[in-house]
């Protein structure tokens, strides 16, 4: 081999070519470029990770690699660990530089980020992580964190390539689920990933589907098509958070534009940025309690009872079973109804919060581990610094599926009980609900015991300045909204 030159783009959350610093970077230096992906065994066989999430990535690299394809140099991709990986490649032809985004996941792919950065090192080869959201590496104050992500926000997108030169690296297969040990789930509905449909998605999103998508934000029935359906492709980065912020831009600059739509929407985006930014400040907050005074607050397993109806969707509380039984099938709710079954399942059923996430985790097809573990936390009030959110699944109800209609699709043994105790139909005869089960809990004595208990950590806590450090590190500088009952 000749004089090291070839640019490796690894991908990872990042299955697209438009708006991609890395491809961008590694074609502009006139290299050989070699576009890589890793299927790793290890991640495929982790406890988050689910059958919904590979056929997600399936869908995305076969696009990716007809991308590719399509501008000189298809997509390679193996299987095995990355450092294997390269280590193998860097047999067959000369590398310069390693270029990926900046990857904020789970404690396992910061593990392995590392270990790459360490090879690179060790072989004298660059290892280039490009910014591609608003999260970054090495905040030193969330005082200056919206400026910083705006500005990155508001720089002109990275050019698609028009040609990427190739190396002569076999592509090897894009593998099936059996190739890799897993069989497809049966769901009633999953979505399909890949940068094409991710675009299509944003497309109908921005151009049809957003009026009033303030008042569809928290419905299961309206949310369906009323919210944007975007979270699989940011998730997978099908689609780039900054080319959705341009087109929002865009969109809002038109003559009569859904302005206070679009402007709810925008905000969503900062938002995800913002929870992400805690998982990169505290990459443990898989495992542990962001403060550490509540990682005892709960047991460290889960009462099996408990877990098995919350799994199953048989808490007796129709509201959650529903909710339950169609993320189970569709891989999707809305951010209301996430947040009420995790109040459920941290307060109601007081299951520790890490194997209640990870169920969830394995069911949300858009899985985020930016923002979902600071999620998982907040709303099971471990994090020290966020007032506590716990909802009604009564009310919720009421205010949510007034007339019925997604609890009775996703509860069928409730068809019969009239609409005035469909939220209440443990006051019916059980032939009446088809022997659907009484509560599990109480909520009312459940979530003021689990009041009392967080109460004895705060107390323990309160002027010990722990708090204080913790919204510093983390915390919204935005002041918090009025206090609404849930």
């Amino acid at each position: 081999m000749g004089r090291p030159d070839v640019q490796v783009v690894w991908f990872k959350r990042d299955l697209r070519v438009r708006d991609h610093a890395s491809l961008t970077a590694a074609v502009d230096t006139g290299a050989p470029v070699l576009p890589l992906y890793v299927i790793e065994p290890s991640l495929v066989a982790h406890p988050h990770t689910s059958p919904r999430h590979v056929e997600l990535v399936l869908d995305g690299l076969t696009d990716l690699r007809e991308s590719l394809a399509a501008l000189g140099a298809p997509l390679v991709v193996r299987v095995g660990e990355v450092v294997a990986v390269l280590e193998d490649l860097s047999t067959q032809v000369a590398i310069e530089a390693v270029h990926s985004h900046e990857e904020f996941g789970i404690l396992a792919t910061w593990e392995r980020d590392r270990a790459v950065a360490a090879w690179c090192r060790g072989r004298g080869v660059r290892y280039l992580e490009h910014r591609q959201s608003g999260a970054m590496r090495g905040l030193t104050s969330r005082d200056t964190w919206s400026r910083q992500r705006l500005a990155l926000f508001n720089l002109p997108l990275h050019r698609m390539p028009s040609a990427v030169r190739p190396t002569a690296v076999a592509l090897g297969p894009i593998p099936e689920m059996r190739d890799l040990g897993m069989a497809a789930e049966t769901m009633v509905y999953r979505q399909r990933g890949g940068e094409r449909a991710g675009r299509e998605v944003m497309r109908t999103w921005l151009t049809e589907r957003i009026p009033g998508y303030e008042r569809h934000l928290s419905s299961p029935v309206s949310g369906w098509s009323g919210c944007s359906r975007l979270s699989v492709h940011l998730a997978l980065g099908t689609v780039s958070a900054r080319e959705v912020h341009a087109r929002v831009q865009a969109r809002k600059s038109e003559p009569a534009s859904p302005r206070f739509s679009l402007n709810a929407f925008e905000e969503r985006l900062a938002w995800r940025d913002h929870f992400t930014q805690k998982l990169e400040d505290a990459p443990n907050i898989e495992r542990s309690a962001l403060h550490s005074a509540f990682d005892s607050l709960r047991p460290a397993t889960a009462n099996t009872q408990a877990l098995a109806a919350f799994v199953e969707g048989q808490t007796g509380y129709p509201m959650v079973d529903a909710v339950l039984r169609s993320l189970a099938a569709t891989g999707w709710t809305t951010f209301r109804m996430r947040s009420m079954i995790t109040s459920f399942a941290s307060y109601d059923l007081w299951l520790p919060w890490q194997e209640s996430g990870r169920v969830l985790a394995r069911w949300f097809t858009d899985y985020d581990p930016g923002i979902h573990w600071p999620q998982i936390q907040m709303q099971s009030g471990v994090t020290g610094m966020n007032a506590l959110r716990i909802y009604d699944p009564v009310k919720q109800q009421l205010d949510h599926d007034p007339t019925g209609e997604f609890v009775r699709r996703w509860v069928p043994e409730l068809r019969d009980v009239p609409d005035s105790l469909l939220a209440t139909p443990w006051l019916v005869a059980t032939d009446e609900r088809h022997d659907y089960p009484d509560p599990i809990v109480d909520h009312a004595a459940a979530v003021a015991q689990a009041k009392r208990r967080i109460g004895a950590v705060r107390s323990q806590i309160r002027g010990d300045g722990s708090t204080r450090a913790l919204l510093e590190r983390h915390g919204s500088r935005r002041p918090p909204p009025a206090r609404r009952r849930r």
